[in-house]
């Protein structure tokens, strides 16, 4: 089957690239991005309509329009990650009274350990035990499987009791400590 030819820049072949990708442009971008896939061709549509009389055609138009899409999902889909990260921080709520000071030599020894983690084994801690978050719940926010969540908790747990040295695996640390820990704290605890 010969490769469909489009005049670019002109409207008529426009029609016609539109009603005959269209179809297969919406297929693809749901696999990506879910029920927003309708919004996501529209804008694809709109932005290769607006960069029509600049198309090669070195490249058959529905790759270009492909192209095109897929990045717009690739966007719509960091949106939505970052719209469920702000919707997490906004259910936290307000923060809890401040810890008391014989507490907080552990909790900034606990938070050092933390910013030695890779960055997602920590997240997982945090949201788990910070923040009491369910697997499925964080593998949902993070965009990663359940079983992958508990595998970044079991390596996050394993390299904290190593960070903590050997007192941490005698002594478990009481959850309500892992409310205070200083995640911001300032450059000078560190130094401490």
């Amino acid at each position: 089957m010969a490769a469909i030819e489009y005049r670019p820049g002109s409207e008529a072949d426009f029609d016609r690239l539109y009603r005959d990708e269209r179809g297969k442009l919406l297929q693809t971008i749901r696999a990506i991005v879910g029920e927003d896939a309708e919004d996501c061709v529209q804008d694809a549509f709109v932005e290769a309509f607006r960069n029509w009389r600049s198309y090669r055609p070195e490249a058959p138009a529905s790759a270009w329009l492909h192209r095109i899409a897929i990045n717009r999902a690739i966007s719509m889909r960091r949106r939505q990650k970052l719209r469920s990260a702000t919707e997490m921080v906004r259910r936290l709520g307000r923060p809890e009274a401040q810890p008391d000071p014989g507490q907080m030599a552990t909790s900034f020894d606990l938070a050092r350990a933390l910013r030695r983690l890779p960055p997602r084994q920590a997240a997982v801690i945090v949201l788990r035990h910070l923040h009491g978050y369910s697997n499925r719940d964080i593998g949902v926010a993070l965009g990663v499987p359940e079983r992958t969540v508990a595998s970044r908790l079991g390596a996050a747990k394993v390299k904290l009791l190593i960070e903590l040295g050997p007192e941490s695996s005698r002594a478990s640390v009481p959850e309500p400590s892992l409310r205070h820990i200083p995640l911001m704290a300032d450059s000078r605890a560190g130094q401490e």
